[in-house]
């Protein structure tokens, strides 16, 4: 008999974790990683120098927030936007620009859809997440919002860019477990670019098939006639 399969708070902060790293990385063309060890905490805050928060409610809940170090918030966004396509004389070298701060909000929302998206294939569950609040802040601050957590568990990861500047997650959810009652297969992920370059190539393969259908030109067509005796 299989053991049973249990999936704890700490489990999904690395669920979490991973998400961070790899939306980070991917947009920005760099290695963003995060420590081997967490922190437990008491409390979640917002800390200088840009400081993002959300909210998620579902299959449980929970507070996410991002502190970045205002050197770690300007790689981040400069290469985020220069992996765009952007030229680097057009970006911003402030933290305090409402460019960057509009940049890491829209970073904090790809993470955690990963972070969702991982959530409901893997744990068979769904959470909703409230839009991601991005604030530039020059002392500490507590967050102190009702999220109605459960025996609320509360933990802080340290992250490390390419440029070995560091930013905190902080995170606070229900004291929840999931428990698998019975195996079950994961969806399948499928790749949008590899779909359509596939439907491309079938397309290509047809009409190549089209054009090397024999056909019969006017020279053939008249020499046929011509020995019926028309």
């Amino acid at each position: 008999m299989n053991s049973v399969q249990i999936v704890t708070t700490d489990d999904i902060l690395l669920k979490l974790c991973h998400s961070v790293s790899h939306v980070l990385s991917s947009t920005s063309d760099s290695q963003v990683t995060h420590a081997g060890m967490v922190q437990n905490i008491t409390r979640t805050c917002l800390k200088p120098d840009l400081g993002c928060f959300s909210i998620f409610d579902g299959g449980f809940s929970g507070l996410v927030v991002i502190n970045f170090s205002k050197e770690a918030a300007i790689e981040i966004y400069r290469r985020y936007m220069i992996n765009m396509g952007m030229p680097e004389s057009e970006l911003a070298f402030s933290h305090t620009s409402d460019d960057v701060g509009n940049v890491m909000g829209e970073l904090m929302n790809q993470i955690l859809g990963d972070f969702i998206k991982t959530i409901s294939k893997e744990l068979q569950t769904s959470i909703s997440q409230s839009q991601p609040k991005m604030l530039t802040i020059n002392k500490e601050l507590t967050i102190s919002i009702d999220t109605n957590l459960d025996e609320a568990v509360s933990r802080r990861v340290s992250f490390k860019t390419a440029d070995n500047h560091i930013f905190y997650l902080e995170f606070a959810m229900d004291k929840t477990e999931f428990i698998m009652l019975k195996e079950f297969e994961l969806d399948e992920e499928f790749d949008p670019d590899s779909l359509i370059e596939a439907h491309g190539s079938n397309n290509q393969s047809k009409t190549a098939t089209k054009k090397d259908a024999p056909v019969i030109v006017a020279d053939d067509a008249d020499d046929l006639l011509n020995e019926l005796g028309l």
